[in-house]
């Protein structure tokens, strides 16, 4: 059976990094959001109609099995299509680093919304001139630094061990999705993070990923996502 992966039509996400596994996995998958009636079968599996109910896209299905939040779904992924390391240390490290990962997606999402994603950007723009100004400043270097630090420290150009691991795939996504949000300021972090530029081309490079990313399967970045492009926010530090 096809697994069934639940999240948004129209954008990318953090449904993004799930399809970014599925793909490089060749795994056969329904987006099924994207089907008609898709949102409506997937706001009834966020009720209690599952064992196990999710608290929010994305979410998989796999057989009986419904399992929630990016991370976790990759942890499963990576053990079931070998994108993780066999043994426990390497499968906790693998997973300590998608969880910084998410940290650092949130932290992206909040330079466009620092007050409520409830409201829109338009009404918290000033706010997040002051958010996105420190994003760029100091966090977007602290992270990235961080990552570029682990690449050195394995030399193998893959953030665990010698091979392609899920984390590779996620982290191929925010540099992609910075350089769409930030493209100014990434212009000049690249320059001082060349071990994560390699991850992300040679990621792209990947007949899959290749292939997905010129397919229509790939939701192209848009302002509705979590990487947004707002000119005023694309501050040089």
């Amino acid at each position: 059976m096809p697994y069934e992966l639940y999240y948004w039509a129209g954008i990318q996400g953090r449904g993004e990094f799930v399809r970014l596994a599925l793909e490089e996995a060749g795994a056969e998958y329904v987006d099924v959001a994207r089907r008609s009636g898709g949102e409506s079968a997937m706001a009834r599996l966020l009720g209690n109609t599952v064992e196990h109910p999710p608290f929010a896209p994305p979410f998989l299905k796999s057989g009986d099995l419904v399992i929630g939040q990016a991370a976790n779904i990759l942890l499963y992924l990576g053990a079931h299509h070998g994108l993780a390391p066999p043994d426990e240390e390497g499968r906790l490290w693998a997973h300590q680093l998608q969880l910084t990962i998410a940290d650092f997606v949130d932290e992206i999402h909040d330079t466009h919304h620092p007050i409520a994603s409830s409201l829109y950007y338009e009404d918290q723009r000033e706010e997040a001139k002051v958010r996105a100004g420190d994003f760029v400043k100091a966090r977007m270097p602290k992270y990235l630094g961080y990552f570029e630090r682990v690449l050195e420290k394995t030399g193998s150009g893959h953030l665990v061990g010698s091979g392609l691991t899920y984390p590779d795939l996620s982290l191929f996504q925010i540099v992609a999705g910075l350089r769409y949000a930030f493209p100014s300021a990434m212009a000049r972090l690249e320059r001082q993070h060349p071990r994560v530029v390699a991850l992300h081309d040679s990621v792209a490079a990947r007949p899959r990923i290749a292939a997905y990313l010129a397919s229509k399967r790939r939701i192209p970045f848009n302002q509705n996502g979590i990487f947004r492009h707002y000119p005023e926010l694309d501050a040089r530090a």
